[in-house]
């Protein structure tokens, strides 16, 4: 199997056949990628509060953010159009990398239901209220790992226009967050974006016990990862670019940590560390990163722990 008969990149590929699954994968991902949104998935979106973005900054950085409005910001007029009525916040990277013919990744996520499903594609129109995506692929994806949510609005009295800080390292505050999250998003891109529909840019989510990402001495994040659905759609890309952009969220005050930089996957025995459940772990050195303060009007709160995470262990030192 090839690039150009596969929905995959050669990164992505090269993962499959070195699992030996490359096969079993296509025969079904060839089915549910496709060039176009089915209904459910037009009407998913339009019921959702929030997005999700993987971006590119002007030097290939990889972002993820989240942009947020009232049910009906997000709109498919067509089957390979989808319109986003929702500009992003200056102080997100985000602002920077929406232009006409930049290569974005969407992952719409309802939290109470744990339904995902994810569109890639590039801008066909941008403007100062939002822009409008051309699809090049979408699929849906599991609920594997997901915490249940529910969305409510902060009180008025509560929000707050917070500090925006923009760094090259972690804080203490920074890494509290960190190491209390039980969820993040990760952004990544194949090399020669845009060349073909499998190389465009990808957002997912992840998720764990609170704790499942590791500081490590060195500064670096260790990651386990989990059993999906073997697209390898972000290994893949940390294959062929070795970088990762990744969002963490305070559900409760609305805080948004966002991180870019270096990324590497490292087999169970590379690792000095152990966690069950793991496959392997994704590590990723942050260079990049913008701290921002209260920037969600709403909270999310936990309401179930996903029946997957309680699987996992934690981590043990060799």
């Amino acid at each position: 199997m090839t690039e150009q008969t596969s929905p995959f990149h050669d990164g992505e590929l090269a993962i499959q056949h070195m699992l030996g699954i490359a096969d079993k994968v296509h025969q079904y991902a060839s089915r549910g990628i496709r060039p176009f949104m089915p209904d459910q998935h037009r009407e998913f979106y339009a019921m959702l509060p929030h997005i999700f973005v993987g971006s590119l900054d002007a030097s290939g950085n990889p972002w993820a953010s989240i942009l947020h409005g009232a049910p009906g910001f997000l709109s498919s007029p067509t089957a390979t159009t989808l319109n986003v009525g929702r500009a992003p916040d200056p102080d997100d990277p985000l602002t920077m990398n929406i232009y006409e013919g930049a290569e974005l990744g969407l992952l719409g996520l309802q939290f109470h239901s744990r339904r995902r499903n994810r569109v890639n594609g590039r801008v066909s129109t941008a403007r100062p209220g939002g822009f409008s995506l051309e699809v090049t692929q979408s699929f849906g994806n599991c609920p594997k790992y997901i915490q249940k949510r529910d969305v409510s609005v902060r009180p008025q009295t509560t929000q707050q226009v917070g500090r925006v800080e923009r760094r090259t390292s972690l804080t203490d505050d920074d890494l509290q967050l960190i190491t209390a999250a039980e969820t993040f998003f990760i952004a990544s891109a194949a090399n020669n974006v845009g060349e073909g529909a499998a190389r465009g840019v990808d957002v997912s989510h992840r998720g764990g016990m609170p704790g499942f990402v590791k500081v490590c001495p060195d500064g670096s994040l260790l990651v386990p990862d989990f059993s999906g659905n073997r697209h390898f759609n972000t290994l893949g890309n940390i294959v062929e670019t070795g970088k990762a952009g990744l969002l963490f969220i305070d559900f409760e005050a609305g805080h948004l940590l966002q991180l870019t930089g270096s990324a590497g996957i490292l087999a169970l025995d590379e690792s000095l560390y152990a966690y069950e459940g793991a496959e392997r772990f994704l590590r990723i050195r942050p260079e990049l990163i913008v701290s921002r303060m209260s920037a969600l009007p709403f909270t999310l709160a936990l309401t179930e722990t996903s029946p997957f995470n309680l699987r996992t262990g934690d981590w043990v030192k060799r």
